[in-house]
């Protein structure tokens, strides 16, 4: 559900009542129920009849819409739109069920409404973002962060630091590391293989040393190489200002990209509302809207959820695609 103060629960309402989404799936919230019946009533919709209270440690499966209610101490009193540690204490709870769930193989997919990094932070939860949460919890060995859509994809070889910070954190195997996963999860959900860019991490791509400290030169081009031998379709260095132009655009399926705003600013003016977020290498299945709480239109009834239903679309897409992988 996110951050109960954020539009997750009104996004999780539209999703609970949607013939669109009961039609691809038995859609299971996993936050609080009061919650849930708060922010039905603020945006008009009402819940489904049918609507079930499904026990987590169940053995058996919801058979329609259904609530995993996971306690929030207090739940009828936070208000809306604001940042407090109890929301970002429920919101990580949330998070942390819903992943038990899907490791014990009692649902088949995580789709994550948006949570507030203030909030967790007030919370006492060290976790800077969603992707280092799944990671953690997950025990995953390697993943990455990629955001998808028709016009555009992109996948983050760093994501939650500071710009300083990003050179530091630039190795040719965390580099390649993305490539193949990037190339691993186009090819699933393509079905062929994928077709890659890279960007430099300065302008310009550097210029052969003229601009920042190499890293170009360091880690990129030898990562580029390793991808190459290993059998994987990657071009660049790119020049960032020119790697997302209509042309690569089409000529690539995906852009792996140095830092978070280096590839969240074009794919978010190309795809604001119908992108999603997959954290690839996980051993389960994990997408998210591409946006965050929108603390100032939360609970008013304006959040489009074209963003969770494309999430929700592309979870039961890759769920199936790894039963068929087997």
């Amino acid at each position: 559900m996110g951050d109960p103060a954020g539009v997750g629960p009104e996004l999780c309402v539209r999703a609970l009542s949607s013939p669109e989404i009961l039609r691809l799936c038995h859609p299971v919230v996993f936050g609080d129920l009061d919650v849930i019946q708060r922010a039905s009533q603020a945006i008009t919709l009402p819940l489904p009849s049918d609507l079930q209270l499904w026990n987590v440690e169940s053995n058996s499966k919801p058979v329609g819409p259904a609530v995993a209610s996971c306690s929030m101490p207090d739940a009828k009193n936070f208000v809306p739109g604001k940042v407090s540690a109890p929301c970002g204490a429920a919101g990580f709870t949330f998070i942390k069920t819903a992943i038990e769930s899907a490791l014990a193989g009692r649902i088949a997919a995580v789709v994550t409404a948006p949570i507030h990094k203030e909030a967790l932070r007030l919370a006492g939860v060290q976790f800077p973002g969603h992707t280092e949460i799944f990671t953690s919890l997950t025990g995953a060995s390697r993943t990455c962060m990629m955001l998808r859509s028709d016009v555009l994809t992109v996948s983050m070889v760093t994501t939650h630091i500071g710009y300083a910070e990003v050179p530091k954190h630039l190795s040719t195997k965390r580099i390649v590391d993305v490539i193949e996963l990037t190339a691993d999860a186009l090819a699933t959900m393509n079905n062929q293989p994928a077709r890659l860019a890279i960007c430099g991490l300065n302008p310009h791509a550097g210029e052969h040393g003229l601009f920042g400290q190499r890293e170009e030169e360091r880690f990129i081009e030898p990562a580029v190489a390793q991808a190459r031998e290993k059998g994987i379709a990657i071009a660049g260095p790119l020049p960032p200002d020119t790697a997302f132009t209509a042309d690569n655009r089409k000529r690539f399926d995906a852009v792996v990209c140095l830092y978070h705003d280096q590839g969240h600013i074009p794919f978010k003016m190309l795809a604001f509302d119908d992108g999603v977020n997959i954290t690839l290498g996980l051993p389960i299945v994990r997408t998210s809207v591409d946006h965050g709480t929108a603390f100032d239109i939360a609970w008013k009834g304006l959040a489009r959820p074209t963003s969770f239903f494309k999430a929700i679309e592309s979870a039961v897409q890759l769920s199936a695609a790894r039963q068929r992988k087997g």
